[in-house]
């Protein structure tokens, strides 16, 4: 069973053509919204069938993300931003390389320049991939990126630290360290619809942070 899970604040205006686009190229998935929002995201998200849980006031992304990964029901959870930023239409892709062994699949959104990203983004994304490969080996080059197929029993046997920014970070580098099988696949990055949320300084500050944190964890080799 596939959840796709998504992280929402104030998505009012993405979520049902996001909704409508998992429900096309994953029918069967269980849609699984944590939501932080003061407008109508949670409300328009249960009327289209998704199960909410509320974690208001809020408390970041990074707890809300630990209970979208920790509470999802599937077998292999997808996360997915709510802002129509990534491919849905790239969901099969990334089951096809979970059944074919991977643990995680991390969708690369900087193999190349998206028009969407501003190259001050861009570039640091690339930099972070260079510093995370030198200090941990990490073959990702998309240390952000906020699509990715974990398979359930790689999650349940890996510790992480919610607390903080850039959690992301930690949960592409930590697999590669404990050995599991991380591959990657190019997708396309798209205009957001609404907002954003990224707090720039203190995502970069806690990027170092993770990456550091992450070449300390002792090497896994699990065959």
């Amino acid at each position: 069973m596939l959840t796709v899970s998504m992280i929402t604040m104030n998505e009012e205006d993405a979520i049902a053509k996001v909704v409508a686009d998992i429900r096309r190229y994953a029918p069967d998935a269980e849609i699984f919204v944590v939501d932080s929002s003061r407008d109508r995201t949670p409300e328009i998200a249960e009327r289209l069938g998704c199960r909410v849980v509320r974690q208001f006031p809020p408390k970041g992304y990074g707890p809300a993300m630990d209970r979208a990964l920790r509470e999802a029901g599937g077998d292999v959870v997808l996360t997915l931003d709510c802002d129509d930023t990534y491919p849905v239409e790239a969901i099969p892709r990334f089951l096809e390389e979970i059944a074919a062994g991977a643990d995680l699949v991390d969708g690369n959104r900087v193999w190349r320049r998206p028009p969407a990203m501003p190259w001050a983004n861009w570039f640091a994304n690339r930099m972070f991939a260079v510093l995370a490969r030198i200090l941990c080996g990490s073959i990702s080059m998309d240390l952000h990126s906020g699509m990715r197929a974990y398979r359930r029993s790689m999650l349940q046997a890996m510790p992480w630290d919610p607390m903080g920014p850039a959690l992301p970070v930690e949960l592409v580098l930590l697999p590669q360290r404990l050995g599991f099988k991380v591959v990657q696949i190019p997708i396309d990055y798209r205009e957001r619809v609404g907002n954003t949320t990224l707090h720039r300084w203190d995502s970069t500050f806690w990027t170092f942070k993770r990456i550091w944190r992450m070449a300390r964890v002792p090497r896994k080799d699990r065959g």
